[in-house]
């Protein structure tokens, strides 16, 4: 066996052998234990509920009204039959114009109309996964580093790194400030680079923020640009929970306003796009990549032709965002949904006695479990997450993944689910909370209505338990039963 493997190393490259990809780690084993066992409330009732996966639902009905009422925006429809020819044969890596003005308009309108953007500048991708490497190649030498707020999206891990040689260097924020990004934890990670001789060509932030659901406000987005321009390093701004935002005040900030408002070197300013998360499209690959660069635009141009979106695809997009009364529509109720659905996951979650930090966009909570580790430690938080992939059977995000320096954050995905499973996910969790509470109570002293008063009335759980989403075999019915 040993002798295979270190045939193995000599017959294939580093890549092929070493773990860049970063598979091994927590964030994706819960992949894994839900793709092993997976949920389903009529076959597999007992199975792993996914919500490690930030992946937008909510919304989908509205586009499959709109594809039903649009035949002809398919050339795989009778209806859109006679555009086929032109569309099916070779184009050129710039894009369909059509499907560039699109976009630029699209991504107008999710920033309130407040900035515009020029067609000419959108560089297509398969997917913000190949935007962000497309930029790091285009940006940094092997060897070079970005800086990174945390906590910050495991896939950056892989994206920026793998294939690019580019490192990445934390910019450390903690929860003793709500994760702030702040110019001193800018200045202490880059001075830190800079002692070891690390060579930082840009700083990478995520507005809105994965995993945290919050958006950076005015004063800290020109105190970063501040920064990158007195460095004279790039920045990267990876906005594609931009319409994820579910408040109206504040609302969401582009960087690309900020830029109008201030001095800076605009070859420094990229932005990185998709339609996988507003649109809740990851399966068609629509990566975008914004500079205002020209030599970044005319280099990531080139590379597009290494992970170009299909031309079929791009054809659908431009008629589907051109259609400004279905967009704003879309925008709009999509925003509804994602409050919706998050008040009721905050508010359930609140009734046993869990909180999260206060967000108002993205498609998932930074929920805090610090209260539940043995003591305050990454080994802790690990012991805990097993617990709750293996028997409460969710499949949540360690924060240690995101590089939390705080042990005991969780992220959870709320939006890739329908109501019902998000109930049975909801009574999981209560059922968990009741036994750790019973747990810790002296046996004398337990009684189930006393160890309900955390969450409601025995009457209000009476009440939940004969609503038609708690079935016989709810966690929470076998619990009391």
């Amino acid at each position: 066996m040993v002798m295979m493997m270190n045939n193995q190393e000599e017959l294939l490259s580093k890549i092929a052998t070493g773990n860049g990809h970063g598979e091994n780690s927590p964030y994706f084993d819960g992949w894994k234990a839900y793709e092993s066992d997976p949920y389903h409330h009529t076959e597999n009732p007992q199975g792993v509920i996914q919500m490690g996966l930030a992946e937008n639902l909510l919304c989908h009905d509205a586009v499959e009204e709109w594809l039903i009422n649009n035949p002809e925006a398919s050339i795989c429809t009778a209806e859109g039959l006679n555009e086929f020819r032109d569309i099916a044969i070779f184009q050129d890596y710039h894009g369909l114009p059509k499907f560039r003005n699109a976009v630029a308009n699209f991504m107008r309108k999710v920033r309130g109309n407040k900035v515009t953007f020029d067609p000419d500048r959108i560089v297509m991708s398969g997917g913000a996964t190949g935007a962000h490497e497309t930029v790091a190649f285009c940006l940094a030498n092997p060897g070079d580093a970005f800086l990174v707020p945390t906590p910050y999206y495991p896939g950056f891990d892989r994206d920026l790194r793998w294939r690019t040689g580019v490192q990445l260097v934390p910019v450390v924020c903690d929860s003793s400030n709500n994760f702030k990004v702040t110019i001193e934890a800018l200045e202490a990670a880059y001075g830190k680079a800079q002692e070891s001789n690390i060579r930082i060509k840009g700083l990478l932030i995520t507005n809105p923020s994965n995993p945290l659901g919050t958006f950076l406000d005015r004063e800290t987005l020109r105190n970063i640009v501040s920064f990158i321009n007195e460095k004279n390093i790039h920045l990267v701004c990876d906005e594609i929970y931009a319409a994820t935002v579910f408040t109206d005040e504040p609302s969401f900030i582009s960087i690309a306003e900020i830029i109008e408002e201030i001095e800076c070197n605009r070859n420094l300013i990229h932005i990185v796009y998709s339609l996988s998360k507003d649109m809740g499209f990851p399966g068609f690959r629509v990566g975008i990549i914004y500079s205002y660069n020209d030599a970044v635009v005319s280099c990531a141009r080139k590379m597009s032709s290494f992970g170009l979106v299909s031309s079929q695809t791009q054809h659908l997009i431009a008629k589907m965002l051109s259609d400004d009364e279905f967009v704003e529509k879309f925008i709009s109720e999509s925003a509804r949904r994602l409050a919706e659905r998050h008040n009721a996951f905050t508010w359930g979650l609140s009734q046993v006695g869990i909180g999260c930090l206060k967000s108002n966009a993205g498609l998932f909570l930074w929920m805090d479990l610090h209260h539940l580790l043995k003591e305050q430690t990454c080994e802790a938080e690990m012991e805990l997450w097993r617990v709750i992939i293996n028997e409460v059977k969710l499949n949540v995000s360690p924060g240690s993944s995101f590089h939390c320096p705080n042990p005991g954050w969780f992220r959870v995905c709320f939006a890739n689910m329908d109501d019902q499973t998000m109930e049975v996910a909801i009574s999981r969790i209560r059922t968990f909370m009741l036994k750790n509470k019973e747990a810790k109570v002296p046996k004398k002293k337990l009684c189930w209505q006393s160890s309900l008063r955390l969450s409601m009335s025995s009457r209000r759980m009476d009440d939940f338990l004969a609503s038609p989403c708690m079935s016989p075999q709810s966690p929470l019915v076998r619990a009391r039963t």
